[in-house]
Parts: structure tokens; C-alpha cells; sequence
């Protein structure tokens, strides 16, 4: 298990077994797992895969190199519930539609990377955010609406591990472009920020990485989840 800045600079955790153990007592309510090596180079380790989820208490997204249906169809047999796709939905968009006309829209995600390119210009990035593409993020959103997507699995390249919040402009962007669920992810460093985009970005849900594996920006390795006293009270209450 690793995890990035801003898509670089990839730091060592351990073993992802052993968290996925501790966010099983933690109560977590979904994991999103992905394989940030798997496009690159080829491959999905199913095996991996099928570990990691008979050890989960919760449901389970994966993405990570997902290229064709017949994936699509070996992951749910290994016990993943949804799909997460990135690069293939820009370069073969069938793949999108086919699997959810297969499996049900529900299980199918579309992940949204963007960051603003040399000319400051909000740009969808795909490749692990190494390739730009002409899309802005709610151009791209909408067309993943359209393909066939459940939910759009939206990071701010730019915040991602960085502890500074989510960007709730990006997310009022593409909340108020689609009429599905969209995830923020990117950024969070307090349970306000699961607020913030929900309240003020209009989201359906909210992911964080850094937050749960990190005491604290540029802190040592601490496995962590807010109780569920503290979501009501500092997060579902000020929504009620």
C-alpha cells in the first residue's frame, strides 16, 4: 500500500491486508482500491484482488487497469462490487456503456482526474494523470452520464494528499452538470471538508486517503477513521 501527492511521490504504508483489518474495526463504510501500477503495466492481479476482499467487511470498488468486459466480469466473481474506470473510459467509452448495460449502472464508476494544465485551463487527465485529454471535468462527467456511469469518482490532482481541503468550486462544477452521484476525493484533512462538499459542493459522497493513513500532514503512518459519534455530530447533523 502506498500513497501519493498530487500522483507523485509514492509513499511506502505496508501491507494493505493488514488495513483493510483495521478499517474492518474501524466500521468503515466503503473502500476504493486502486492499483496505481496496473494501466502501465498491463496487468490486474486478481488473486490480490480476491485476497483483499475476502478479508473486507465492506463493500469494495477497485480500478486500476481495466480494459475490457471480461475483467469486469473476473473482478465481480472475485467479490468486487464496483467497477472504477479511468483511461479506458476515454479510449474505448463502449467499455462504459456495455458494463453497465451488463452489470447494472450502480456498479459501474467513471474516475474523473483533473488538474489545470500550462495555459491554467481545467483539463480531465487519464494514465494516472500523465496524458492530458481535451475534456474539461464536466464536459467529461457528462459524457460518462451519458455512456452509462452511476457515479463519477471525481479528484482534484492538485489536492490529492495534500491535507488542504477539498476543491469545492471543481465540485459545484460537475455536481450541478449531472444528475448522478459524484464522490469528491482530493484533499481532505478534517471531517468539515466532508461537510464542506457535501453542503457547499453539492456531493453524493466523499473519499479520503491521506486523512485515514496519516496522525497528520507530514506525520508518521497512523491508520485512523472518524467515529461514528463524530460524523453525526460534526457532519450529518449540520446537513439535517
Amino acid at each position: 500500500m502506498v500513497k501519493t501527492v498530487r500522483f507523485a511521490r509514492p509513499c511506502y504504508l505496508g501491507d494493505p491486508i493488514n488495513a483493510v483489518k483495521i478499517f474492518n474495526e474501524k466500521m468503515v463504510d466503503e473502500l476504493i482500491l486502486l492499483d496505481i501500477e496496473a494501466t502501465a503495466k498491463g496487468r490486474i492481479d486478481f488473486n490480490w484482488i480476491e485476497e483483499i476482499a475476502s478479508e473486507a467487511f465492506m463493500p469494495i470498488a477497485y480500478g486500476g487497469g481495466i480494459v475490457s468486459i471480461e475483467q469486469c466480469a473476473e473482478l465481480f466473481k472475485r467479490g468486487v462490487e464496483k467497477i472504477v474506470i479511468n483511461t479506458a473510459a476515454c479510449e474505448q467509452p463502449q467499455l462504459v456503456t456495455e458494463a453497465a448495460q451488463r452489470f447494472g449502472s450502480q456498479s459501474v464508476v467513471v474516475s474523473v482526474d483533473t488538474r489545470h494544465n500550462l495555459w491554467k485551463q481545467r483539463k480531465v487527465y487519464i494514465k494516472g494523470g500523465k496524458k492530458e485529454t481535451n475534456f474539461s471535468p464536466v464536459e467529461w462527467a457528462t459524457r460518462s452520464e451519458e455512456f452509462g456511469a452511476g457515479e463519477i469518482f471525481l479528484t482534484s490532482i492538485e489536492r490529492e494528499g495534500t491535507f488542504e481541503g477539498y476543491d469545492i468550486e471543481l465540485l459545484h462544477s460537475v455536481c450541478s452538470a449531472v444528475d448522478i452521484p459524484v464522490i469528491a476525493n482530493g484533499g481532505a484533512g478534517s471531517v468539515s471538508d466532508f461537510e464542506h462538499a457535501v453542503a457547499r459542493g453539492g456531493c453524493s459522497a466523499v473519499a479520503a486517503s491521506s486523512m485515514f493513513v496519516f496522525a497528520a500532514k507530514g506525520q508518521g503512518v497512523l491508520i485512523s477513521y472518524p467515529s461514528e459519534r463524530e460524523l453525526q455530530e460534526r457532519f450529518w447533523s449540520r446537513l439535517a
